[in-house]
């Protein structure tokens, strides 16, 4: 057998070996190259995933809160409310003292009786200055009645003494019967003198009766008893003291939980002071604050999913975009930042989103005001 022969196993076993090799090799790159597929195609899925939504956990719960304050000066007799406790529209809060109130109301209701009564006394007196003005007008026609017949007396006077006196030139009459007609002549030029006089004052007594009725008559013309000013004045005092009684008792304006109680039995309130918070906790709602670089997508009406810190991720919220604030929280601070400096550093500023929360959901499970959220809002939704 020669050396090649010899050889020919080696060789075939050392060419069998090498395939071996390749074949794993390649089976490793295969696998390798199906494994940087699958972290390529997870990575392209989480970029096109995260594209689709902006999410933030700078988020809080907030509520428009009723402020209850008085709305008189008052007391306080009772308080029947506690801090945490949970109230209806239209329950007792407090009961202030109504004594004041309630004379305030009987002095109101005294003024609205006087300013009728005053009305009545108004229409009789005018009533009385209207006949007084009729009877006036019948004086008036006999004092010139009286006028007239003093004048035709006087007339008549003077008639006999001019034809005495042209008498007596020729002795047809005696120096005394001229003497009577003179004297007759001048009783009837009194007579008329007086009469007249009587004429003028009857005049001016029938103005100055016209010139009071119009005054009296001015105060109530076009009015009832129920529609004169001073008893419209009188009504509206009437009807502001029924206000301030019912005042003295503070109830609440929505449901919600009570909160921030400051007020205790025998405290002196003035009116505007509050007094307590209700917390309307069925109409809650989140302040999302995102950054302004994620907010170029972001839309009223989009949904959004939220979690709290209270739940944890068991609970998921669904709300939806209902608006954006007017400005960012850096802008509205007590103190704004002042940029024109030379040593501005920029910051990301955040705009709070307002969320509005599902009520069902919200009865299931109750939050409260400033809870932290994590809101994540889905832009492909409309």
């Amino acid at each position: 057998m020669s050396d090649a022969q010899q050889q020919s196993p080696d060789v075939q076993s050392t060419s069998g070996e090498s395939l071996t090799l390749q074949q794993k090799r390649k089976k490793t790159f295969k696998i390798f190259a199906i494994i940087l597929i699958i972290i390529a195609l997870i990575y392209a899925g989480w970029l096109w995933w995260s594209s689709n939504d902006v999410d933030t956990d700078n988020a809080y719960v907030g509520a428009d809160s009723a402020a209850i304050t008085s709305m008189v000066n008052a007391q306080v007799r009772q308080v029947f409310v506690r801090d945490t406790q949970q109230i209806h529209q239209g329950d007792i809060l407090v009961q202030l003292d109504d004594r004041d109130a309630k004379i305030a109301l009987a002095q109101a209701e005294a003024q609205l009786a006087k300013a009728q009564r005053q009305f009545k006394q108004s229409k009789a007196n005018s009533n009385a200055l209207d006949s007084q003005v009729f009877v006036s007008a019948d004086a008036i026609a006999s004092a010139k009645a009286e006028v007239n017949k003093a004048q035709a007396d006087y007339n008549k006077a003077l008639d006999d003494l001019n034809r005495r006196q042209q008498l007596v030139n020729i002795g047809g009459v005696s120096k005394e019967d001229l003497t009577s007609a003179q004297a007759a002549a001048n009783t009837a030029k009194a007579a008329l003198d007086v009469a007249k006089a009587n004429l003028a004052q009857t005049q001016s007594s029938r103005k100055a009766a016209q010139s009071n009725f119009d005054a009296s008559n001015a105060l109530i013309q076009g009015s009832t008893e129920n529609d004169t000013p001073d008893v419209l004045v009188a009504k509206a005092s009437v009807e502001q003291a029924k206000l301030d009684l019912e005042r003295t008792i503070i109830r609440a304006p929505i449901d919600g939980i009570v909160a921030q109680r400051n007020v205790q039995v025998g405290q002196r309130l003035a009116a505007g002071n509050v007094i307590m918070k209700i917390v309307p906790i069925q109409q809650l709602y989140v302040d999302a604050n995102f950054k302004e670089s994620q907010l170029a997508n972001v839309r009223v009406g989009q949904s959004v999913k939220l979690t709290s810190d209270y739940y944890g991720s068991d609970v998921v919220y669904h709300g939806k975009v209902v608006g954006f604030s007017g400005g960012t929280g850096a802008a509205f601070a007590l103190i704004p930042a002042q940029n024109a400096t030379g040593n501005w550093i920029k910051v990301v500023q955040r705009l709070p989103v307002r969320i509005q929360l599902d009520p069902k959901e919200l009865s299931e499970h109750p939050l409260r005001v400033g809870l932290s959220m994590t809101a994540t809002i889905d832009l492909a939704s409309r």
